[in-house]
């Protein structure tokens, strides 16, 4: 399924840099070979940059790869898209994917035209990891660089890096190697959601050096359905920051305190004023491993399929073991 992205993209002098160009069609051309690995059949759903994905847009993705996976047909779907918001739209498809059939999220990071287009390469492995018995109920995957990483825990860690999406916590469940599909770990359990919708305005606030309440205090006065917090370190803020999340859980919004740091979790440990016990004795939630951008996207399809607090409590938290040796 090809959605657009840098994969679709060539140079345009005029415009002064990439923009879409590329349907599906044209991009299958630069792939000699696919059919050796598996009978294709090419879904075009537009063109559209990742950094414009909305939520009923993901939803429209999401319904088409559903009616493809409940296709007995069908192996396994790619989704072929832009790799900026990656780690966000994979978790997206990640919690509402509760069949055995694998779904690969991948891109390119350079555009077509260009000596180091590595769009038709990564193409091939999502292929062969879509239609390999052993990603049969692992959930979707992110496919780029030959590295195979799992949707909750896939960071985009370099701008322009090709092996910028690593797993930060658990590490690659993978890789392709020479054409072949090296499994090293299975998934440990995952989080899901019936939604059909997701909330609109689930605001992720990230704390910094002097800061005050004011971002909290602003967007819910202009109306917000919740927050997301990405503390310092090990979740702690300012106490100003704080009394302002206070606010919003006395107005009846879940706030969410995760940490700004690449990997890890928030915690509670810190119990000074604005420190990590404090934000849970007033009422914040943490949500495991997740770190700001998927911490959101689970808050907002967690609100919009109806969760109360408990639910929303289980559905932010790992699992279980977020990964574990084959």
């Amino acid at each position: 399924m090809f959605t657009g992205g840098t994969i679709s993209m060539r140079h345009d002098p005029v415009a002064g840099g990439n923009v879409p160009a590329l349907s599906g069609g044209d991009i299958l051309a630069q792939v000699p070979g696919l059919d050796r690995i598996a009978q294709i059949e090419a879904i075009d759903r537009g063109l559209t940059p990742a950094s414009h994905f909305t939520f009923p847009a993901l939803f429209d993705i999401w319904s088409t790869i559903a009616a493809a996976l409940d296709d007995p047909a069908i192996a396994g779907v790619v989704v072929v898209q832009g790799t900026d918001t990656i780690e966000e739209t994979a978790f997206f498809f990640d919690l509402l994917h509760s069949r055995s059939k694998p779904v690969v999220v991948t891109g390119a990071m350079r555009a077509a035209g260009t000596p180091e287009y590595d769009g038709p390469a990564n193409i091939r492995d999502a292929v062969r990891v879509g239609v390999d018995p052993a990603l049969v109920d692992q959930g979707v995957v992110v496919v780029l660089a030959g590295s195979i990483e799992q949707a909750d825990d896939v960071t985009k860690t370099h701008t322009t890096a090709f092996d910028t999406f690593r797993s930060l916590n658990v590490g690659p469940l993978g890789s392709v190697v020479d054409g072949r599909v090296e499994i090293r770990r299975q998934r440990g359990a995952r989080r899901r959601v019936a939604a059909s919708r997701a909330a609109e305005r689930v605001h992720l606030v990230t704390a910094t050096v002097a800061m005050d309440g004011t971002p909290i205090d602003a967007l819910l006065a202009a109306g917000a359905d919740g927050f997301v917090v990405e503390a310092t370190g090990g979740g702690n803020t300012s106490a100003l920051l704080l009394a302002a999340a206070e606010r919003a859980i006395e107005a009846g919004l879940p706030v969410v305190l995760t940490t700004r740091s690449p990997s890890g979790a928030a915690n509670g440990l810190y119990a000074f004023p604005g420190g990590g016990a404090t934000w849970l004795r007033a009422g914040a939630m943490l949500p495991g491993h997740l770190g700001g951008p998927k911490a959101r996207v689970a808050l907002a399809l967690g609100l919009g399929a109806g969760l109360d607090r408990e639910s929303l409590s289980a559905l932010l938290a790992d699992p279980g073991p977020i990964g574990m040796e084959a």
